[in-house]
């Protein structure tokens, strides 16, 4: 959505045009009163019209994220956050690595390290206004740029960027890393959309090319690049160690205990010695004196979003700073001369008089007749009463106004304005200004409309319909999830189709003075080498063995491969029969072609409170392609926990009620089948569908009905845990099987469900699928759809793996208490837990803590599960029946104990259960630190602390399978087939087996079966 070619309306208006002029000719301050909606539109056209740097301040994060989305709505590029630091004050928690990469990029462009013509839009809140930061002489001191032909030492270049914060890794996949190989160096600059690729000479720059951190294949040529830091916190990196030597000495560590003496004099030391801290950000406070106002060029405006609400929320975040700081010093956890990492309002506000500034508020400026006052005014609100709306319009036009709407349903709107011969085709840009008397319609997202000088109005979503989809602008770098190269390092096993099991050594480079290309070297028996370009990379895969024991290498030159994969061959032509069997039987069985998308549908959908992820839509699509047709859908729809699978679930049930037909909700556990049933009956009250919940919450009386109701057909939807699959069960005419959470359920009730399979639609979702569910997707015998596009407002979650300590545990519920939020303490041993419990109660005295498990009686665990939901306890300790879909976004912090006894996807499904809302979540995994963790266990905790990118659920299973050994997917009979030849290639020559008995069973000529795989290509150096 573009609408910036809107920003020129207001120059119409005499008092906006005084205000640009008083802003151009003095450097003081300015007063604008603007109505709230307005007011992303009124900074956008500011920054237009002044052509110099903007800074906007607002009291709030919430206020600020929502400024930021707006004025980006107005202004599709240069527009960016400063966010916030994610740890309270002298806490010993680093940033997340996101948060840290935007400030860092905000920080280079304000000091015009970032290469961009155009001067920065930055908006910021009080929280990171106050904060001090690195000072700015050192932070632009930093940057430097590289061109070919410079003469360079690479060591000391590598040094020099380790000093600015780049972190040295074996491929560059990530902003903030480099790579260094021969005469190669990879560097990823914060500021720079694309890695570089640097060729030395000698030392002597040759080359310089971008690359895609992807595929690792380099582009196209530049002429320079410009490097700025990679960190925030360069003084503890630059700094000569002399200089350090006197901060650390500096400290007084008399008043703290012996425990925290003894920890801060180590870390200190470390510091000192310019050795890697893990909490190196606890320590900024005594290097940082700057703040985010010294950054600020000289022409740069501040515009100051309610500056009484600015200076409120400063003093109070002051004031909580120094209770927790007095309580720090009282308990002897800090230093008594330790700096504060912050400015308060009266060391801030000078620094703010000393700027071009202007005060923007809703309400005027304290009484003062100076300020300008803007005429924007609010537009009326219709809440859904299309036709009064559509009626207004018309009237409109004929009073000659100029009509804007932005909604996310401009294609529905269309249809509706045409009966009233107004004709509005979509558009997602305006290319010039519409004339007076005219309706345009983009399709898009605002927060709020307005009445501009009388003559523009502007309508979205919230006046016409009464709400608005939710969403937050999230900068992200396109990085695909299944990235091959980067997940290789050398030394491990991988497997070329045509040559067999070999060992990664590296990438190179080779060619003549004409032409280069990039090889993968791949290492086989003998010592023998083969070089693949890295076009033929799909001919590649990583070894994954049935087993713990490392492969034998192939000898290149012979035929053992081809004789072992033929053994393979012959083996997977009997699986695949035996898959076949098993799944053909859906296929033969004619279902119900269920009908196309009613009205109905259209406003269901219509009325989700979110924007869906492309991925959701295109599951969505696939899953009703498959019920329209004849033959009983089987679809996996697997996507990561909060990416909306439940609400593809809900659009699936809801069309197949409006068929006549019944759906079932088969869950896992009690509690999610309770929070699913309130999830369906919330997103369809506005429609007459009956929808029921069977578990061990409701009294026998209450199931009886239930179950008549299925018998008779009064009940559409039921949503029950294996309650659903006992015998007394009968459904009048079921239509549509919906199962979540599959690997959750026994074999006993996996057997029922088959047969499930082969009379009614299925559909399953999964946020880790079970590796046997999630490869008989890939080999083509069950239809899957993944979601892997993370809803814009979701965060990582930031994940620790430590040994179990008290201390460390109390400043974590600390934490989320201090921000009102709640925290799951996971211990799944039911004889132990009230005795936990007590433990968390005196070690966090100040907490309300309820306790949950599933062998509670029925009521009491309905009962606390509801407190806890509505906040009248802080802790909720409980064994895994949190596991599976809980939904409650003020629980942001998560503790598991014993977090060696979980498999990984138990592990990542409760870590999903935290870092559903706005608020950055934190996991901890704890291990007892008396025992050593068994190599299994380790493997676990390594993948889930590494998994910590959004969407890794996919991986993970991957991971699960490699972990488990991959002999547990067919068997043990096929696991020496797997560990010949590795699970990827073992898969494609089942996939094709497949494809072969299917073409068999049809009847196809032979012609018409899978082509064996074209000879590879090796090109030899």
């Amino acid at each position: 959505m573009d609408l910036s070619k809107l920003l020129h309306l207001a120059e119409g208006m005499p008092e906006y045009r005084r205000l640009v002029a008083e802003l151009k000719e003095q450097n003081g301050e300015a007063k604008a009163v603007a109505l709230e909606a307005a007011k992303p539109y009124l900074i956008a056209a500011l920054y237009q019209s002044l052509g110099r740097p903007l800074v906007v301040v607002s009291a709030q994060p919430e206020k600020c994220q929502k400024l930021y989305e707006q004025i980006a709505a107005w202004r599709n590029s240069g527009v960016a956050k400063f966010p916030e630091p994610d740890a309270l004050p002298y806490e010993r928690i680093s940033s997340d690595a996101s948060t840290e990469l935007e400030r860092v990029q905000v920080l280079s462009a304000l000091a015009g390290m970032d290469g961009e013509a155009s001067p920065p839009l930055i908006i910021v809140s009080a929280p990171a206004l106050m904060q001090k930061l690195t000072p700015r002489s050192d932070f632009a001191a930093a940057g430097h740029t590289v061109k070919p032909g410079m003469e360079l030492e690479i060591f000391k270049l590598l040094e020099r960027w380790q000093a600015m914060g780049y972190k040295l890794e074996s491929t560059v996949e990530m902003p903030g890393t480099i790579a260094h190989r021969g005469g190669i160096v990879d560097i990823y600059p914060p500021t720079s959309e694309l890695p570089a690729r640097i060729e030395f000479l000698g030392n002597t720059i040759d080359s310089l090319r971008l690359f895609d951190p992807a595929s690792q294949r380099s582009s196209s040529a530049i002429e320079s690049l410009a490097i700025g830091p990679a960190t925030e916190l360069l003084a503890p990196l630059m700094s000569p160690k002399a200089e350090l030597e006197e901060i650390v000495k500096s400290i007084k560590l008399a008043n703290c205990n012996a425990e925290v003496r003894q920890q801060f004099e180590q870390e200190l030391a470390m510091l000192a010695d310019k050795q890697e801290l893990n909490n190196l950000q606890f320590y900024a406070p005594l290097f940082n004196t700057d703040g985010l106002l010294d950054f600020l060029p000289a022409d740069c405006l501040l515009v100051l979003d309610e500056l009484p609400n600015i200076e409120q929320a400063i003093d109070e975040l002051d004031a909580q700073a120094s209770q927790l700081r007095a309580e720090k010093i009282e308990r002897q956890e800090l230093p008594i001369n330790f700096p504060r990492p912050y400015f308060s309002w009266p060391e801030l506000e000078p620094q703010l008089k000393q700027r071009s500034r202007l005060r923007l508020t809703a309400w005027g400026v304290g009484g003062e007749e100076n300020a300008r006052q803007l005429k924007f005014t609010p537009t009326p609100g219709y809440a859904g009463q299309l036709p009064v709306f559509i009626k207004k319009v018309k009237q409109l036009l004929g009073q000659k106004k100029r009509l804007i709407i932005v909604s996310h349903q401009a294609s529905r709107l269309s249809e509706l304005l045409e009966p009233a011969d107004i004709m509005a085709s979509p558009v997602k840009e305006i290319k010039a200004i519409p004339p007076p008397a005219s309706l345009t319609l983009v399709q898009g997202l605002l927060g709020e409309g307005w009445v501009m000088n009388r003559e523009t109005l502007l309508f979205t979503d919230a006046e016409i319909f009464g709400f608005i989809k939710q969403r937050r602008l999230v900068k992200r770098r396109p990085v695909p999830h299944h990235q091959f190269l980067i997940e290789l390092t050398p030394g491990d096993y991988v497997v070329h189709v045509e040559h067999g099991i070999g060992r990664f050594a590296g990438v190179i480079t080779m060619g003549n003075e004409h032409s280069q290309r990039e090889y993968l070297v791949l290492q086989y028996a003998a010592n023998d080498r083969l070089y693949v370009p890295t076009d033929q990379i799909d001919r590649v895969n990583r070894y994954v063995g049935a087993g713990d024991q490392p492969p034998t290498l192939s000898r290149l030159g012979t035929q053992e491969w081809s004789r072992t994969k033929q053994k393979v061959r012959k083996s997977v032509e009997e699986v695949a029969q035996e898959l076949l069997a098993l799944y053909a039987a859906r296929e033969v069985v004619p279902g119900f072609a269920f009908a196309r998308d009613s009205v109905w549908q259209q406003e269901l959908e219509a009325s989700f409170p979110y924007v869906e992820t492309p991925d959701q839509l295109e599951a969505q699509a696939e899953v009703k392609a498959d019920m329209e047709k004849a033959s009983p859908m089987d679809r996996l729809v697997c996507g990561d926990v909060g990416y909306g699978k439940t609400e593809v679930a809900i659009r699936a049930a809801f069309k197949a009620v409006m068929d006549g037909k019944q759906v079932a909700v088969l869950v896992p556990t009690t509690v999610l089948a309770q929070q699913h049933f309130a999830t369906f009956k919330e997103r369809l009250e506005a429609f007459p569908v009956q929808i029921g919940v069977l578990s061990r919450f409701k009294t026998a009386k209450e199931q009886e009905a239930i179950v008549e109701g299925l018998a008779s057909g009064s009940v559409d939807i039921c949503i029950g845990t294996h309650r659903l699959l006992q015998k007394d069960i009968n459904f009048k005419n079921l239509g549509l099987l919906i199962i979540d959470e599959e690997q959750r359920f026994g074999v006993a009730h996996k057997e029922h469900l088959k047969k499930l399979r082969q009379e009614v639609d299925v559909l399953t979702l999964s946020a880790t699928p079970i590796p046997r569910t999630l490869h008989m997707s890939l080999v083509g015998v069950r239809d899957m759809s993944t979601m892997e596009t993370p809803p814009e407002q979701r965060l990582p979650i930031k994940t620790y793996v430590a040994r179990y300590d008290e201390r460390l545990i109390r400043e974590a519920i600390l934490r989320e208490l201090e921000r009102n939020g709640q925290v799951f303490f996971v211990h799944n041993r039911v004889r132990s837990i009230d005795f936990i419990a007590g433990k968390l109660q005196s070690l966090v005295p100040e907490a309300g803590i309820a306790v949950a498990h599933g062998q509670m009686p029925e009521g009491e665990l309905e009962r606390v599960m509801s407190q806890f939901a509505q906040g009248e306890s802080d802790i909720l300790v409980c064994s895994t029946i949190i596991e599976s879909g809980l939904d409650m976004p003020n629980v942001n912090t998560l503790i598991v104990n014993r977090a060696d006894r979980f498999g990984l996807t138990q592990l990542y499904q409760l870590r999903g259960r935290v870092g559903r809302g706005a608020n950055l979540a934190h996991a901890y995994f704890l291990y007892d630190k008396g025992k050593m963790l068994t190599p299994t266990a380790e493997k676990r905790l390594k993948t889930i602390f590494e998994a910590t990118e959004l969407g890794a659920g996919f991986n993970i299973a991957l991971k699960d399978l490699e972990i488990r050994g991959a002999g547990t997917l067919l068997g043990q009979r096929q696991s020496g087939h797997i560990s010949a030849v590795g699970f990827s290639l073992y898969t494609r020559l089942l996939a094709e087996a497949v494809e072969a008995q299917r073409a068999k069973q049809a009847g196809v000529p032979e012609k018409a079966k899978p082509s064996p795989l074209p000879p590879p290509t090796i090109d030899l150096p």
